[in-house]
């Protein structure tokens, strides 16, 4: 499989240019060229199927141009010691859960098959690659697991005066390891502010071999294709009903990566989400892209720090223009509605939803014009491990809920050697000191 930009589509690269130069000059995103036909493998899989089995039988399948089916396997368990788990609410009601990696974000997916990925591309072209991002603590905690042990791939965190977690300083630069915590003058914004900076000056993407981490990076992207296939095969023996799949907005990753799997002939029958500026309905009735008016050669570059899926959609929508009217479903979805279904699930399922969850309930419900058939099954899909929104869980539901243990040390702020900075210049000299 070969991925073109989104802005140009005759712009062709290999997946290992796709992951290690993940920006496209154009300004555009790496997007799937073509359809491939995935069924021969996906109906062999079934409930015994591990996840790590199924991620690279299917990174086998996709990439089998670049990737033999023993690499392919070998990058699928180095990345998947963990896995989703599908669990049943209702006779038609389930709820995947994204959350069971070493951090309990769902990028733990996505950032540890890009690093896995990364490791065996660059120990094949005898190469070296450096992953700069700017965290909160979260894709940096992500970043800090997957990379661990890596020979080929270093990590440079700008974290906020003051914010610095999720890694052990064993693992750091001055232990021999390969992450370079970076303490920035300023909040997140300047964070954010400085690594945009960087990736938009090509030469020093390219002196350093910076990549990002982020979904921008399609390495980082396509794995959350293989969630659908894993709930299908727990599934596909139980209901012989329509499957939808009901998900938060977000940035767009979880729905594009949908859809990617439908593109990868996956069964599935459409996906419920809710309504956002960029994404919402429109005088019909029908899933509209507010941006779609505007041609992409007229836009800026997306932006390489904080990126939107939004344009990957519009690709999909534009090669496949049926698929927004009848794959997409969108519901506006306000407060009240959110906090009445986190509070209905916890009474009828004895489940605590966060936030992000409890928008796909509530905009499953209001889609019931799609789902209102007697064999249709909806899977709602949990980004996070709903400790990370203890608050809103105890204001909807009256419940407390606890960090599980291993996830306290990645929320506690950490006092390190490591280097401060306050501007471009010196974390450019922090890269060049790191190279030498």
């Amino acid at each position: 499989m070969f991925f073109s930009s989104t802005r140009n589509s005759k712009l062709f690269v290999s997946f290992a240019q796709a992951i290690t130069n993940c920006i496209p000059s154009d300004g555009g995103m790496y997007a799937p060229a073509s359809s491939v036909n995935l069924l021969p493998w996906i109906y062999h899989m079934d409930e015994r199927t591990k996840f790590e089995s199924i991620a690279g039988t299917l990174t086998s399948a996709l990439l089998k141009d670049e990737l033999s089916p023993l690499i392919s396997e070998t990058i699928a368990s180095k990345a998947f010691p963990f896995s989703p788990k599908l669990n049943q609410l209702d006779k038609n009601l389930y709820v995947l859960e994204l959350f069971h990696g070493p951090t309990g974000s769902h990028k733990d997916f996505g950032v540890s098959f890009l690093a896995s990925c990364l490791e065996h591309i660059l120990l094949m072209q005898e190469k070296t690659a450096i992953i700069l991002t700017p965290t909160n603590g979260e894709t940096g905690s992500s970043v800090a697991k997957a990379l661990k042990n890596k020979k080929h791939v270093k990590a440079v965190l700008l974290y906020a005066k003051g914010t610095m977690r999720g890694f052990e300083e064993s693992d750091c630069i001055w232990n021999g390891g390969n992450i370079l915590p970076i303490e920035i003058e300023g909040d997140e914004k300047k964070c954010f502010d400085i690594a945009r900076e960087i990736f938009t000056d090509t030469e020093i993407v390219e002196k350093f071999s910076l990549t990002l981490a982020n979904s921008l990076n399609i390495g980082r992207l396509l794995p959350q294709a293989f969630f659908y296939t894993y709930a299908f095969t727990r599934l596909k023996n139980k209901t012989h009903g329509e499957i939808y799949y009901a998900l938060d907005a977000g940035n767009y990753g979880n729905l594009t990566a949908g859809l990617y799997s439908w593109k990868f002939s996956l069964p599935v029958n459409g996906f419920i989400t809710d309504c956002t500026p960029a994404l919402n309905l429109d005088d019909d009735g029908n899933a509209f892209v507010q941006d779609s008016t505007i041609p992409l050669n007229k836009r800026g570059s997306n932006d390489p720090v904080k990126p939107s899926n939004i344009e990957r959609l519009e690709e999909v929508f534009f090669t496949n223009p049926a698929v927004i009217k009848g794959f997409v479903f969108p519901a506006y979805v306000n407060i009240r509605e959110k906090s009445y279904a986190a509070n209905e699930a916890f009474k009828k399922y004895g489940v605590l939803l966060d936030s992000q969850t409890a928008t796909a309930y509530a905009a499953s419900k209001k889609r019931i014009d799609i789902t209102d058939g007697s064999e249709a099954t909806v899977v709602l899909i949990a980004r996070d491990h709903p400790s990370f929104d203890a608050e809103k869980i105890y204001d909807w539901c009256g419940n407390k809920i606890q960090l599980p243990e291993h996830l306290k040390p990645l929320h506690k702020n950490i006092e390190t050697k490591h280097k401060v900075a306050s501007n471009v210049k010196q974390v450019i000299e922090t890269l060049t000191n790191l190279l030498q």
